[in-house]
């Protein structure tokens, strides 16, 4: 019988608030935990295979697969990206464990998403966090051979509240802004590849380093806020250093030039969440992003954590 018949797993989403990209060179990042993650559960499956099956918020199956163990084979499923990501991810998390991958042997892995896993949110480092788990290995290491990426996502998958991150270090921190309540998240509507802007980014070379410090203390800074416009003002000079030195528009220019607020994008830019802050009701800021069409408006206290 396998000893992981039983676990019970849960790991948060997360959203970056400051810091994107800058932070795969070592900037501070300010990253939250959100409400919203990805719950795991293992039950008896048939002998000598792993079946898994994956659930999205709105509780449709979206994935399905059954694999020989250990040789991962195929069973039921057609071969597509989610299915060779997940055996990749299987693969090497056993290769860095002590734990034989035959415990995963007549296994049934269920995962319930509690956000649409086209928000962007964190289902691939929610599963990253889950499998290191199982295979009792550093979630950093089986990023680091799978994915890629800074680790932000990981250290959010299983905190309890806002840190600051930095170089697979996560220092928490008391961040609760006194104008959570003129804060927003707004999904643009199409879930972005995070590995095309991290090769984007990487492609600027050793330029980016004469940013991280003014990135580091724009963190800082946003951090220790006590007042709406000073974040705001913080929010527009991040979105002036990404958007010169990446040679991308910023999203408020690009789709709310009119908008009262501030817009700042989150993660990769061009889709995914972006954060607004707005001193009008919370009526009044709904009304003006779905008359535009945009119909995700979450508070700051239904986000985060």
């Amino acid at each position: 019988m396998s000893p992981f018949l039983g676990e019970v797993y849960h790991a948060q989403g997360k959203l970056l608030l400051t810091g994107e990209y800058f932070v795969l060179d070592g900037a501070m990042a300010l990253a939250l935990p959100t409400r919203l993650g990805q719950h795991f559960k293992v039950e008896p499956g048939k002998m000598g295979e792993l079946s898994w099956q994956s659930y999205d918020a709105d509780g449709t199956s979206w994935f399905n697969i059954t694999l020989e163990i250990p040789s991962l084979r195929i069973v039921s499923a057609e071969p597509s990206e989610p299915v060779q990501r997940l055996i990749q991810v299987l693969e090497q998390a056993f290769l860095l464990s002590k734990i034989p991958m035959n415990n995963l042997a007549g296994c049934a892995v269920t995962s319930q998403l509690d956000f649409s896993r086209h928000w962007g949110l964190g289902s691939s480092s929610t599963l990253i966090s889950f499998v290191a788990h199982l295979a009792q290995v550093n979630p950093y290491d089986l990023l680091a051979k799978t994915f890629g990426g800074s680790g932000y996502d990981l250290a959010c998958a299983l905190a309890k509240g806002p840190i600051v991150y930095q170089n697979q270090v996560a220092r928490p921190v008391a961040f609760h802004p006194a104008f959570a309540d003129q804060l927003y998240f707004v999904y643009l509507g199409k879930k972005q590849n995070s590995r095309e802007g991290i090769q984007r980014y990487r492609a600027l070379g050793e330029k980016v380093k004469a940013s991280l410090a003014e990135i580091n203390q724009l963190t800082l800074d946003m951090v220790a806020c006590d007042s709406l416009k000073t974040f705001e003002n913080l929010m527009i000079q991040h979105e002036r250093i990404v958007s010169s030195m990446l040679e991308l528009p910023r999203a408020q220019d690009l789709c709310f030039p009119d908008y009262w607020g501030v817009v700042k994008s989150l993660g990769a830019w061009g889709g995914d969440f972006v954060l607004v802050t707005s001193d009008r009701d919370a009526a009044s800021t709904k009304s003006y992003f779905q008359e535009k069409g945009f119909e995700v408006i979450l508070s700051y206290a239904e986000m985060i954590l």
